[in-house]
C-alpha cells in the first residue's frame, strides 16, 4: 500500500504489511503528537467559508466538464500527492471534489449539490454533519471518502446495520471502480478469513459492531499489544505470528453518527467465550421460583434507572423460603445476587421488546436498530434467568476474553467523522467524549413536511385500536403508510389488528428482518402499509411513486414517543424527503413506558380529566409533559454513558496494576 501523509501532516508513515496504526490512549505518545500536528492544518470555518469553498468548487464545474475519463483520474492522483504533504486544506480539496463530483454525474448519474459539499468538507475536517433526513448523506459522503482513499488512506464507512451497509457500498461501486479504488464489504455472516481479505481493500462499508468485535479480536490475537506484536512482524516478517483481522485505524466516517457514537455507547462490548458453569442449572430454577413468589413495592422495588433493589422485607422472605435448601442459598451474598437477577429476568427485561425467542433460543433485540444480535448475551447470569423463564435450554456462562467502550474504540482512529440528522442535541457530549464538533449543512430544497396534532388515549389498547383504524383509512385514500413502533410485541399486534381490518400491511420488525429490503422498496406505493420498528427509522429511503407523491406522500405515525427525541426525528424524517410532501403524526398512549417510568406523577394528573371526561388536556400542555419526560430519559442515559467511560478507566487502571496490557 502507498505511503499515507494526509494523516500525518508533513511526514511519511510507510504503510505495509505489519504496520497497525491507530491512536494509542497515551497522549504523550508520538503518533498523538503527529496526529495533532495533522488536526492543526484545520481551522474551524463558518458558513462563509463553507459558501465560498462551494463557489470555488462550482468555478471549476465547466473545466472538468472538458476533462476525458483519464484525465479526471489523473487530476485526482495529482491533487492527492499535495494532499499528502499538506492535508486536507479547502484550496486543494476544491480541485478534488470538483473531479469527484464530474465523475459521480458521469457514472452514477447522480451530481452532488451545493449542501453535499459542504458535508464532504465538513467530514474531511473531523466534524459530525448535520444533514436533515433525505438530504443525500450516502452521496455526500463519496466526495470525502474518494478524496481520502487518494491519498492511501484507509476508509471505514461505519453504519448502523448490515442492510446499510451492503446497500450503500452497491449504489456507490462503480464510483469507486472509476477511480480504481478496491471495496470491501463486511457484514455479520462474513467468514473470519474472508474478513481480512475485505479490510484490505482502499474502502471498507461494515456495521459498527462488526468493525469493534474484529478490533478486539486483533487485540486478542496479538495478546492485547498491536503495535509491538506488529513491528515484531515487520521487521522479522513472522509467519508464524497470527494474521491480523483490521490493518489499521485511519480514517471512520460514522453514518448515523448519534445513535452509534452516543446511543450505542451505553455499554463495553465484550468478547468472551463459553465455559462450563459453575452454577447447577437447579440454581436458576429455584431463583426464578423464589423470585416469583416476592411482592413489588413490599419485598423488592424498581429505580427508574432499570434497576431493582430488595426490601428488608424482601431479605427475609428469601432467607425463609431458601431455608430448605443448601449450597448456594446458604450464603447471603449469593442469595442476594441469585435473586436480583431472577427480579430482573422477570420484571425488567420483557419477551418480543427486549429479546425474542427464536429456534428455542433467547436472543437480544438491539433497542436501537430493532434487530436480534443472536451472538450477543447478557452477562453475570442474567441470560441464563431469562432462558429459565423462557423454559429455554440453560446455555453456559460466558468468561470475558477483551472488552473495549466505543467511546475509547473510536477516539483510536487517526481521523473521526459522522453524519446524522439529529446531532446538535448531543454536541456538549460529542466534544467532551470524542473531541468533535457538529456542523449543521442547510437543506438543499424547503421542507414540505406538515406534523399533525398529536393524539392521546388514556389506554394502550385505545391506542392501537386507533392507530389501525386511521391507517386503513389513509391506505383507502392511496397514501403509503409507515407505522413505527419500540418494540416487535407492538408491531406484531397492530399487524393482527390491520388484518382483522382486511387491510394488507407488511410488518418489519426483528422476527422479519430477512424481507426488510423488500419491504423498503415497496413501502411507496399507494395504499401500501409498513408496520416497523426502529429498524425503518434510520437510514431508510422510502421512494414514493407518482400517485403516492400526487395524494400527498408518505403518511408516518409515531404509536410511542421514545426516550431520545432524536429517534422520533429520524422516524418522522422518513416522510417529506428531498422536497417531497407528507405528513406525519403522533398517536400515543399515557401508559406508554416514558411516561410512566419517568413522569408517573405528571401523567396520571394529566390523564385525569380524560378519565373523568372533564375534558382534554391542550395539545401544548401534552408536548410540555413530552418534553419534560424526554429530557429526564436524557439524563438518565447520559449519566449511564459517563458511568460507562468511569468504569472503563478504572478496568484499564486494574489491568495496569496487574500488569497486563492495557492499550
Amino acid at each position: 500500500m502507498s505511503d499515507i501523509r494526509a494523516l500525518i501532516a508533513g511526514r511519511a508513515l510507510e504503510v505495509s504489511d505489519g504496520c497497525y496504526v491507530e491512536r494509542l490512549d497515551m497522549h504523550e505518545l508520538e503518533l498523538e503528537e503527529r496526529m495533532r500536528g495533522f488536526m492543526a492544518h484545520f481551522a474551524l470555518s463558518g458558513s462563509a467559508k463553507a459558501k465560498r469553498f462551494v463557489q470555488k468548487v462550482n468555478a471549476l464545474e465547466l473545466i472538468v466538464l472538458a476533462h476525458q475519463d483519464d484525465e479526471l483520474r489523473t487530476e485526482l492522483a495529482k491533487v492527492a500527492r499535495e494532499l499528502q504533504k499538506k492535508g486536507f486544506r479547502d484550496d486543494l480539496m476544491v480541485t478534488a471534489f470538483a473531479v469527484i463530483r464530474e465523475a459521480s454525474r458521469r457514472i452514477l448519474g447522480m451530481r452532488h449539490h451545493d449542501v453535499q459539499l459542504m458535508a464532504g468538507r465538513f467530514l474531511l475536517q473531523g466534524k459530525i454533519a448535520e444533514m436533515s433526513t433525505g438530504e443525500g448523506k450516502t452521496l455526500a459522503a463519496t466526495l470525502a471518502i474518494c478524496t481520502a482513499a487518494a491519498t492511501g488512506a484507509l476508509v471505514h464507512v461505519v453504519t448502523v446495520n448490515d442492510y446499510l451497509a451492503e446497500r450503500d457500498a452497491e449504489k456507490n461501486a462503480p464510483l469507486f471502480a472509476f477511480f480504481d479504488f478496491s471495496l470491501g464489504v463486511v457484514i455479520e455472516d462474513t467468514p473470519l478469513d474472508e474478513r481480512h481479505v475485505q479490510y484490505a481493500n482502499n474502502i471498507v462499508y461494515v456495521s459498527n459492531k462488526d468493525l469493534t468485535f474484529d478490533y478486539l479480536k486483533d487485540r486478542i490475537s496479538a495478546g492485547g499489544v498491536l503495535h509491538t506484536h506488529l513491528k515484531l512482524r515487520r521487521l522479522e516478517n513472522n509467519r508464524s505470528a497470527p494474521a491480523l483481522i483490521l490493518s489499521g485505524l485511519h480514517l471512520a466516517i460514522v453514518d448515523e453518527a448519534d445513535s452509534v457514537l452516543i446511543d450505542e455507547a451505553r455499554t463495553p462490548l465484550i468478547i468472551s467465550e463459553t465455559v462450563p458453569d459453575d452454577i447447577d442449572d437447579a440454581v436458576y430454577t429455584q431463583a426464578i421460583e423464589l423470585a416469583q413468589a416476592l411482592k413489588v413495592n413490599v419485598d423488592f422495588v424498581q429505580s427508574k434507572d432499570r434497576d431493582i433493589w430488595l426490601t428488608a422485607a424482601g431479605n427475609q422472605t428469601i432467607k425463609n423460603l431458601a431455608g430448605d435448601l443448601g449450597g448456594l442459598w446458604k450464603s447471603t451474598l449469593w442469595r442476594h445476587e441469585l435473586i436480583q437477577k431472577a427480579l430482573s429476568a422477570l420484571y425488567l427485561f420483557q419477551r418480543d421488546q427486549h429479546y425474542i425467542v427464536a429456534e428455542n433460543k433467547v436472543q437480544i433485540v438491539d433497542e436501537f436498530t430493532g434487530r436480534a444480535m443472536p451472538d450477543r448475551t447478557w452477562e453475570r447470569g442474567l441470560h441464563q434467568m431469562i432462558e429459565v423463564k423462557e423454559s429455554c435450554e440453560i446455555s453456559g456462562q460466558r468468561k470475558t476474553l477483551s472488552q473495549i467502550t466505543y467511546q475509547r474504540f473510536f477516539g483510536r482512529y487517526l481521523l473521526l467523522c459522522g453524519m446524522t440528522g439529529t446531532a446538535k442535541e448531543v454536541e456538549p457530549e460529542l466534544k467532551r467524549v470524542y473531541d468533535i464538533t457538529v456542523a449543521k449543512v442547510p437543506t438543499h430544497k424547503a421542507s414540505r413536511r406538515q406534523r399533525l396534532p398529536d393524539r392521546f388515549f388514556l389506554t394502550s389498547e385505545a391506542r392501537w385500536q386507533h392507530v389501525a383504524v386511521r391507517t386503513a383509512e389513509l391506505a383507502a385514500m392511496g397514501r403509503a403508510v409507515l407505522v413505527g413502533t419500540r418494540s416487535v410485541e407492538g408491531s406484531e399486534y397492530l399487524g393482527q389488528l390491520l388484518a382483522e381490518l382486511g387491510q394488507a400491511h407488511t410488518v418489519l420488525n426483528a422476527r422479519q428482518d430477512d424481507i426488510e429490503a423488500e419491504a423498503v422498496a415497496q413501502a411507496g406505493l399507494p395504499g401500501q402499509v409498513t408496520v416497523a420498528t426502529n429498524m425503518a427509522g434510520r437510514g431508510t429511503d422510502i421512494k414514493l411513486s407518482d400517485e403516492v407523491e400526487q395524494t400527498g406522500g408518505l403518511h408516518v405515525i409515531l404509536t410511542e414517543f421514545h426516550e431520545s427525541a432524536r429517534v422520533d426525528r429520524q422516524l418522522f424524517g422518513r416522510a417529506a424527503r428531498q422536497g417531497d410532501p407528507g405528513t406525519v403524526e403522533a398517536i400515543v398512549s399515557f401508559e406508554d413506558e416514558l411516561f410512566v417510568r419517568y413522569a408517573p406523577l405528571i401523567t396520571r394528573a394529566a390523564a385525569r380529566p380524560i378519565s373523568t371526561n372533564a375534558g382534554f388536556i391542550k395539545e401544548n400542555l401534552f408536548r410540555l409533559l413530552v418534553l419534560y419526560a424526554q429530557t429526564k430519559a436524557e439524563y438518565y442515559a447520559r449519566k449511564i454513558r459517563l458511568d460507562t467511560i468511569q468504569r472503563d478507566k478504572k478496568w484499564l487502571q486494574a489491568l495496569g496494576f496487574i500488569g497486563l496490557d492495557k492499550k
